[in-house]
């Protein structure tokens, strides 16, 4: 793919969020005439308007004239393609992509490795690029950490990019080729912004349209929505799960304790093994990432020791089930992107049941949905439950009676109840249930705290 040509062109950059801003910096760089639009006003932006010299400024709104009189739409992520703007200006002819998409056209022949899903995509695509970089120099960005327009405007080279892509960047992708495309799982979210769940799939399955043969699509053998995304594919199917080893599969047939014993067995190959029993990829959920991770490096020619090497050493993102430290036995996890129920059913699952030894911290602000599904995983696994925040007595009335359980208040007398009640082989979990936005501004400030407060201890 060619480069495009942009200079002279009259290009409208729509939200200016990170990646907007980044894509009409290279905009600026190749010469475009370039509009910035933003419903929010230059005081919200702030910081963010620095950077846009150059540009003409249409902010606390939209001019519809920048819309249907542009040569080129580029619009970030966060806004839907069904703004009324944006259909006029497709309904009169001018192309509307995304920040993605543009980037892609910047990459030449650089093979694109693209991971969407519901779940376990930041994981799976952090993961997949550590594997890569051990093998050669590697972009790991896109819907996490680094947009891809930053990495055109860097000049840094790469010879492959491993890209995470929401749907929110999928609706804009129209020439966007991954050479591997792994779907994770598609569960219901972001309904606020598609008709359903099969609306929202949609938008994730346009990543495999574009596929040729040659290609690889990469699926989760237990989710039929995703096998059935995998299918628009033109190129061929890989598959990961649990199970025995099977052709063109990257498998788990180890227990559900203890290290993962993974196989990954390209077409018409035999089975190589890997082993899993890195702590930052505890969890049957992070075996699943894992596979995924596996069979796109190997699928664009990682070697299997290096695969092996980059699992025993990746240390996990952070607030995603992250080890901060271990102290007299004691393991301290921040989970504190756990802000929902589901997230921190999958942090507990993936502590073994059979002697309680999690003392948990939830609380916070909640967002309105029973705590009660958590019950079965606390049963011989929780030795003590202790809240914090808005929500704690709604925590402590679902799932009190289960364990010993002390209303904390702060996280900083969480941290500190945890210390005296957690020993040996124990685990301090924060996994809050909840949004953060009571006490701290984001899930990540919680989580830096929460690594502050155990680093202070005595």
């Amino acid at each position: 793919m060619l480069a495009p040509r942009l200079a002279g062109r009259k290009i409208t950059v729509v939200g200016l969020a990170k990646s907007g801003v980044a894509a009409a910096r290279l905009c600026l760089r190749e010469g475009a005439r370039v509009t910035v639009t933003d419903r929010r006003d230059a005081a919200a932006l702030g910081p963010a308007l620095a950077a846009l010299d150059g540009a003409r400024r249409v902010l606390g709104g939209h001019d519809l004239a920048d819309f249907e009189g542009a040569d080129l739409v580029v619009v970030s992520p966060g806004v839907p393609l069904a703004n009324p703007e944006l259909r006029a200006a497709r309904a009169g002819g001018v192309e509307v992509i995304g920040e993605v998409e543009l980037a892609a056209r910047f990459l030449g022949e650089t093979p694109i490795v693209g991971v969407t899903g519901t779940n376990g995509k930041s994981t799976t695509t952090a993961l997949a690029g550590a594997l890569f970089a051990r093998h050669r120099p590697t972009f790991t960005g896109g819907n996490l950490g680094t947009p891809l327009c930053e990495h055109v405007l860097s000049g840094a080279r790469a010879e492959v990019v491993v890209a995470e892509l929401s749907s929110f960047q999928l609706e804009g992708i129209d020439r966007l080729r991954a050479r591997v495309a792994a779907i994770l799982n598609v569960t219901p979210d972001h309904l606020d912004r598609y008709r359903d769940v099969e609306d929202y799939a949609l938008a994730k399955a346009r990543l495999f349209a574009r596929q040729q043969p040659g290609d690889v699509a990469v699926a989760n053998a237990r989710d039929p929505r995703a096998l059935a995304m995998a299918g628009a594919s033109r190129g061929e199917r890989h598959t990961f799960g649990f199970g025995p080893p099977a052709a063109g599969a990257t498998r788990d047939a180890g227990p559900e304790a203890g290290p993962a014993e993974l196989s990954f067995t390209p077409a018409g190959g035999a089975p190589e093994p890997y082993r899993l029993q890195n702590r930052a990829l505890r969890g049957r959920h992070n075996r699943e990432n894992a596979m995924a991770a596996i069979a796109c490096a190997r699928l664009l020619g990682v070697p299997p020791a290096v695969v092996q090497a980059g699992l025993e050493a990746f240390p996990g993102l952070p607030h995603r089930l992250e080890l901060v430290s271990e102290r007299g036995g004691v393991e301290w996890v921040n989970d504190s992107k756990a802000t929902n129920v589901d997230s921190t059913s999958v942090g507990l699952a993936a502590f073994p049941a059979g002697a309680p030894r999690v003392v948990i911290v939830m609380g916070g602000r909640g967002k309105g949905a029973p705590y009660a599904p958590l019950r079965p995983l606390f049963e011989g696994r929780v030795k003590a439950l202790l809240t914090i925040g808005e929500d704690a007595p709604a925590v402590e009335r679902e799932l009190g009676d289960l364990t010993p359980t002390e209303p904390c208040g702060t996280l900083a007398e969480a941290v500190r109840r945890g210390a005296r009640l957690a020993g040996k082989g124990d685990v301090v979990l924060l996994s809050p249930a909840c949004a953060s936005y009571d006490q701290f501004e984001s899930y990540e400030r919680r989580g830096e705290a929460f690594r502050r407060l155990v680093a202070e201890l005595p």
